[in-house]
C-alpha cells in the first residue's frame, strides 16, 4: 500500500491535521500554518496560500492536498489537479465546516477521531451566550480602507450561531464606506465593534480611530484565529467568546 502523503495547504485544517494524529502522514505546510508550532518549525514549507512553491510540492510527492477554495487561488489549484489528488474545500458556513471535518477524516482514515472530535465541538457549539442574544456588531478585517465581514462567510455563520445579529448584510466583505452608503436611511448601531487579529493585524492603538467612527459601540479586540479558524480551534470559541464580552 502507498504510504499517504499529505500537504496541507489551509492553516485552520493543519492544525485539524495535527488534531487527528497525522503527525509522519503530513509532509508539507504553507508559511502560515503556524499551529502546531512543531509542525511550523519542522514541516517543509510550500510557500504561502496564494504563492504556491510548485516545486517544493513536486519534491514532496504528495498523495493528497488540502486545498480550500477561499485559501488558495483558483488557478494554483487547477495546476496541482493536473498531476495530483486535491481535496479542494469549501466553507462558509458553520454546516460546512462540520461536512468538512468529517470528509478528511475520512480521507485519511481517520474518521473515528473525527467523529469524536465533531461531536465534541457541537456539544460545545450547544452552549447559549446569554449576553451575545441579539447583540449587533460588525467584525472588522482590513484597515486603509476598512472592511468589515458580511454574510455567506464562515464568521458570520459562526457568530450569528451564538446569538450576534450582524450590521452588515449587503455582500461577504464590504467596503465599509460602501456598508454605510447601503444603510443612509436606517442608523448603524452595533453594541460591539469586533477588531480582529487577522488578516489586517489590529492593535489596541487603533480602537480611538474606529470609536470616532462608532462613538456609542464598544470597540472589542478579538482573536481572529478562534473566530476564523474552523478545526479543532473550534472547541474553544462558546468559552472565548463568552469571556470576550462579558
Amino acid at each position: 500500500m502507498e504510504p499517504v502523503r499529505i500537504i496541507s495547504l489551509v492553516p485552520s485544517l493543519t492544525e485539524y491535521l495535527w488534531s487527528l494524529g497525522l503527525e509522519y502522514e503530513v509532509v508539507g505546510i504553507t508559511k502560515f500554518c503556524v499551529h502546531p508550532k512543531a509542525w511550523w518549525q519542522q514541516k517543509t514549507r510550500v510557500g504561502g496560500t496564494k504563492k504556491i512553491n510548485f516545486e517544493a510540492i513536486s519534491a514532496l510527492q504528495p498523495t493528497l492536498i488540502i486545498a480550500n477554495k477561499e485559501e488558495n487561488t483558483k488557478e494554483d489549484i487547477e495546476q496541482l489537479q493536473q498531476n495530483f489528488e486535491v481535496l479542494v474545500t469549501q466553507i462558509a458556513t458553520l454546516e460546512e465546516a462540520f461536512f468538512c471535518l468529517l470528509e478528511i477524516g475520512k480521507k485519511v482514515n481517520k474518521e473515528s477521531k473525527a467523529i469524536s472530535i465533531l461531536n465534541d465541538i457541537q456539544l460545545a457549539f450547544g452552549r447559549k451566550i446569554r449576553s451575545a442574544q441579539r447583540a449587533k456588531f460588525l467584525y472588522f478585517i482590513w484597515k486603509d480602507p476598512y472592511f468589515v465581514v458580511g454574510p455567506n462567510t464562515y464568521i458570520h455563520s459562526l457568530l450569528t450561531h451564538f446569538g450576534f445579529v450582524n450590521c452588515c448584510q449587503i455582500e461577504r466583505y464590504p467596503n465599509l464606506e460602501a456598508l454605510v452608503y447601503k444603510n443612509l436611511n436606517s442608523s448603524l448601531s452595533p453594541d460591539y465593534i469586533f477588531l480582529s487579529s487577522e488578516p489586517y493585524p489590529f492593535e489596541a492603538q487603533h480602537i480611538a480611530e474606529v470609536q470616532a467612527l462608532f462613538p456609542n459601540s464598544k470597540i472589542v479586540l478579538l482573536d481572529g484565529e478562534i473566530c476564523s479558524w474552523y478545526g479543532s480551534r473550534m472547541l474553544k470559541v462558546p468559552q472565548y467568546l463568552e469571556e470576550l464580552i462579558n
